[in-house]
């Protein structure tokens, strides 16, 4: 009984102790609750009349370039460095987390200068073609879409990493049925393994999400205004923090709707996917053109 007694103790004090963690933490989010709710702003009206839309549909592409990027460079190189085994395998597995401590801007700022007009890329086009200002086309780098190209370059790890873990932890039961009810690997790979990766993968995508919106350094230089930008202007520019605040209110609200709609996207699916060491599925050897293939395609990321 005594023992009974201290162990329900122990459960009512670490749960007031969660409390108190969970309070502590959402402190920034209650502060901006109340500024931006309670808190009058003169300019509130002149952003719904003017910039607001822009910031929206700004802030909404970046995400959803984004986040097609690190789907797409994160999860074929958790794939292969986890389930195939190639030339260069090992070193590529943690090379491809490197550009995690890597922020975007340093990186924007090298691919400007590579890439901007006045950069050796473009110098060399018009030394070999005699072509000058207006002449010829190029990608703009300082755009929404090198925003777009720099933040996934910079932040595809965080998918690469759930979902590699994931793809480790896989059964190789669950293949072998897939293959033994008629399913070609490819098909195997697409309706089985990347379903039970969902979980993790989703998560990966949320926080480069995240990241993304939280940005400022990298859309600031090229000149993409989004609500981060938009809320260093209200603050630092106009000095009105209630403004400042409504605005981060309304990047809170983005965050929960895509919290809210992967949930109910999920509805009461199940996934598992730990297996014991022996069922652990077996890495493919890729040999040949197959194995260089593979890493050509692991160290794209790393290059860029």
């Amino acid at each position: 009984m005594h023992k009974l007694k201290t162990s329900r103790l122990g459960t009512v004090n670490l749960q007031w102790v969660a409390l108190a963690i969970c309070a502590i933490v959402a402190l920034p989010v209650l502060a901006i609750l109340q500024q931006g709710l309670f808190a009058g702003s003169t300019l509130w009206q002149h952003l719904w009349d003017t910039v607001l839309t822009g910031y929206l549909g700004n802030s909404f592409a970046l995400m959803l370039g984004v986040a097609f990027g690190v789907l797409m460079l994160g999860i074929p190189s958790a794939w292969l460095t986890s389930m195939c085994r190639f030339p260069g395998q090992r070193w590529l597995s943690w090379l491809l987390l490197l550009p995690l401590a890597m922020p975007a801007y340093i990186i924007a700022y090298t691919y400007t200068g590579i890439l901007d007009f006045a950069g050796p890329v473009q110098s060399w086009i018009r030394e070999l073609t005699g072509l000058g200002y207006g002449q010829y086309w190029f990608w703009e780098i300082r755009s929404l879409s090198g925003a777009i190209v720099m933040l996934s370059l910079v932040l595809y790890p965080y998918v690469y990493l759930t979902a590699r873990a994931t793809f480790y932890q896989q059964s190789s039961i669950s293949m072998d049925v897939a293959r033994s009810l008629g399913y070609s690997r490819w098909q195997a790979i697409r309706k089985v393994a990347l379903p039970m990766a969902r979980p993790a993968i989703i998560a990966g995508l949320s926080l480069a999400l995240m990241e993304t919106l939280a940005d400022y350094g990298t859309v600031q230089y090229f000149g993409v205004p989004t609500f981060t930008t938009g809320m260093f202007r209200m603050f630092y520019g106009y000095g009105d923090a209630a403004a400042a605040s409504q605005l981060a209110m309304i990047l809170l609200a983005f965050v929960l709707c895509l919290l809210l709609l992967e949930q109910a996207s999920r509805r009461k699916q199940s996934f598992h996917v730990r297996a014991q060491p022996k069922a652990q599925a077996q890495p493919l050897q890729l040999t040949g053109w197959h194995g260089w293939a593979a890493f050509i395609a692991c160290s794209i990321p790393v290059t860029f």
